[in-house]
């Protein structure tokens, strides 16, 4: 009986060492594999995370919008349905937030960010042209100090049509500009401070037209 226990003892601890040797094997094999993947994320850029997370949303919204698609639907409006007052009010604190742009503060800095929009709108291929011309034109001074750039410059056609095209292009643009909504003293009031006319306002324009038929019976007192 002494044999016998002692033999299931043996049998017992070389049991417990042959899981310990597993756990051991599955240890280095796990730690291994983390190693690779570590070494794999750091010849990744570092902004990789941040690129596949937008990737994959990407791919996900336009997954979406095939199938709403499909459905005849129309994704945008559905994707509007799902975005709650609070997220709406904290979406546009954080566009106010991000908005750099404080308008306009004096004709100085007004004209020299007109200049930079249209230097950037010219492109690659116009500023060549443009440092071109203007070594020409410093080499032609050189030479001949007293002659005028009119005197020696003639504009391409081409070029005039695309100014006059920018030109117009600021007028539309400048027409579409509303000017400052004045107090109308007969409308509803339906806020108690200005903070609350303004989140009244951005729900009428994300939800006015789905309950302006519950606000009509509400008014006349046939709601159900």
């Amino acid at each position: 009986e002494m044999d016998l226990t002692k033999d299931q003892k043996y049998a017992e601890r070389m049991a417990r060492l042959r899981k310990l040797h597993q756990m051991r094997n599955e240890a280095k094999t796990q730690n291994h594999k983390e190693v690779i993947e570590e070494d794999s994320r750091k010849k990744l850029p570092s902004n990789w995370e941040t690129r596949k997370k937008r990737a994959d949303y990407i791919v996900a919204e336009e997954a979406a919008r095939e199938v709403a698609a499909t459905q005849n639907l129309d994704y945008d409006r559905l994707k509007l349905l799902e975005v709650t007052a609070s997220d709406a009010e904290r979406l546009e604190r954080k566009k106010r937030k991000t908005n750099m742009d404080r308008g306009f503060s004096n004709f100085e800095s007004q004209t020299a960010r007109q200049y930079n929009r249209l230097v950037k709108s010219l492109g690659p291929k116009h500023l060549e042209k443009y440092n071109k011309q203007r070594i020409e034109q410093e080499n032609a001074d050189f030479i001949e100090p007293y002659a005028t750039t009119i005197q020696m410059r003639k504009d391409n056609p081409d070029a005039i049509d695309n100014m006059v095209k920018d030109l117009d292009a600021q007028i539309e643009k400048r027409k579409k500009y509303s000017r400052r909504r004045t107090h109308n003293d007969d409308a509803d009031v339906d806020f108690i401070n200005e903070r609350n006319s303004k989140f009244n306002r951005k729900l009428e324009r994300y939800y006015g037209e789905h309950t302006a038929e519950i606000k009509q019976n509400l008014e006349r007192g046939t709601a159900i």
